[in-house]
């Protein structure tokens, strides 16, 4: 199993009948976990990446409801590594 985290920020709080359409995709399968962050305004989905991939967690999350504003990027890969210059 490969847990990913993904972070969506959101435009606006979202309803009651939003949050409980987000805390329905935590039956999804693969899904493990749904958290919620109010004052950063964001919404973070761990999940199994062997089962899901990001943009079905994307799709998921929009099709609850969530007006997403954008994805957030948890981590920034390193840039490749240069040549040592030829002697």
């Amino acid at each position: 199993m490969t847990t990913v985290d993904v972070v969506f920020r959101y435009a606006a709080q979202p309803s009651e009948i939003v949050a409980r359409a987000l805390a329905g995709i935590k039956d999804v399968y693969g899904i493990r976990a749904v958290r919620f962050d109010r004052a950063a305004e964001t919404l973070t989905v761990e999940f199994d990446a062997t089962r899901l991939n990001e943009a079905t967690v994307t799709s998921l999350v929009r099709r609850a409801g969530l007006q997403v504003v954008e994805q957030l990027v948890l981590a920034v890969p390193a840039p490749p590594s240069e040549p040592p210059p030829a002697a």
